[in-house]
C-alpha cells in the first residue's frame, strides 16, 4: 500500500458508525492495486450528528466520492447536489460521488441486489415479485427492481407504527411508473402471503429474520408457497444459508443468498467511482468465498 501512495492519490471513504467490521478498505484497495488507479480508501467512524462534517470535508481535501453507512444514510441526503432516481425515491444515499465539486448521491443497494440476480441467471424484467420487508434493504429492492422493469410488486410488511412508510413507497413507485401493479399487505396475514408468493416469479426476504442470532427462524411460515418455478433471494448474507433458504431449496426452488448484494453494490459503487470495472471474479475469490 505504501508504495502506491503518492502527493496525487485520490481518497475515497467510508463514513458511518459502526464501521471496525467493514470489508470495503479491503476490497476497494485491492481493485484500485489491481486497475492500477493512483486511489486509496479509508474508513471513517463518523455519527450521524457529524455527517455534514465530513461531507465538509470530503469536498475541502477533494476527494473522489464516500460511501455511507447507518446512521448517515438518510442524513446526508440534505447535503447532495443532485441525486439518482433510486436515491431520490428512497430518500436515502449509501455512495456519494464528486465531480468536479459537485456531489451527486447514490443508492446502490438495489443495484446490488438486481446484479446479483443477472449473475445467478435470473432477469426481473416483466416478472412478478414479492418481497418481505419496507426497511432500508427491502426499499432498496423494491425500487430499484421497479426501475429495471418488474410487473408487478407486492409487499408484505409489519403492521406497525412504520407501516404507512412502506404504503408511501408504494405511491411513489406508483408515480413513477403508472402501469405497475402494486400492493402492500400485512406481514402476518400467512394465507394471503401464501397465494401472493404462489402467483410470483420471485420472492425476497428484506427483513432481518434469519439472520443470527434469529436464523431458526423464516418469514414465510407455509412451505406449500414454495414452488419449483420460484426463485427465493434474502438479503440476510449471516448465516450465508438462512432456514428460508434451505426449505424453499427443498421444495425445488432456485435459491440466492445476500452476500452477493455486498459484492455487486461494491461493483456499482467502483464504477461510478472510477468509470472501470471491478475486477470481480478476483474480488469474489478473495474477499466473498
Amino acid at each position: 500500500m505504501e508504495s502506491r501512495i503518492s502527493a496525487t492519490t485520490r481518497l475515497y471513504a467510508l463514513i458511518g458508525t459502526p464501521i471496525s467490521h467493514s470489508g470495503s478498505p479491503a476490497m476497494y484497495n485491492y481493485s484500485f492495486e489491481r486497475k492500477g488507479i493512483d486511489a486509496a480508501y479509508v474508513a471513517f467512524d463518523v455519527d450521524r450528528e457529524h455527517t455534514k462534517d465530513a461531507i465538509d470535508a470530503l469536498k475541502h481535501f477533494n476527494m473522489g466520492g464516500m460511501n455511507v453507512t447507518m446512521p448517515c444514510k438518510l442524513e446526508v441526503v440534505k447535503y447532495m447536489d443532485e441525486l439518482s432516481d433510486a436515491a431520490r425515491i428512497m430518500g436515502a444515499v449509501n455512495t456519494v460521488v464528486n465531480e468536479n465539486g459537485k456531489l451527486i448521491g447514490h443508492n446502490t443497494d438495489g443495484v446490488g441486489f438486481v446484479w446479483n440476480l443477472k449473475d445467478n441467471g435470473v432477469d426481473i424484467k416483466g416478472k412478478k415479485m414479492t418481497v418481505c420487508g419496507g426497511g432500508g434493504a427491502a426499499t432498496a429492492v423494491q425500487v430499484q427492481s421497479v426501475l429495471d422493469g418488474i410487473r408487478e410488486l407486492t409487499i408484505f410488511n409489519k403492521k406497525d407504527e412504520f407501516f404507512e412508510r412502506t404504503v408511501e413507497t408504494a405511491k411513489k413507485l406508483k408515480a413513477e411508473r403508472p402501469e405497475l401493479v402494486v400492493n402492500v399487505y400485512d406481514i402476518d396475514d400467512t394465507d394471503l402471503m401464501t397465494k401472493e408468493i404462489l402467483d410470483s416469479d420471485i420472492f425476497v426476504n428484506g427483513t432481518v429474520v434469519g439472520m443470527k442470532p434469529m436464523d431458526d427462524m423464516t418469514v414465510v411460515k407455509d412451505k406449500a408457497a414454495f414452488h419449483k418455478d420460484l426463485v427465493v433471494c434474502d438479503v440476510v448474507y449471516n448465516p450465508i444459508e438462512t432456514r428460508l433458504l434451505r426449505e424453499a431449496k427443498e421444495c425445488g426452488c432456485k435459491t440466492i443468498g445476500g452476500k452477493g448484494m455486498l459484492l455487486w453494490q461494491g461493483v456499482y459503487a467502483f464504477k461510478l467511482y472510477t468509470g472501470e470495472d471491478m475486477p470481480v471474479e478476483e474480488v469474489k475469490e478473495r474477499f466473498f468465498k
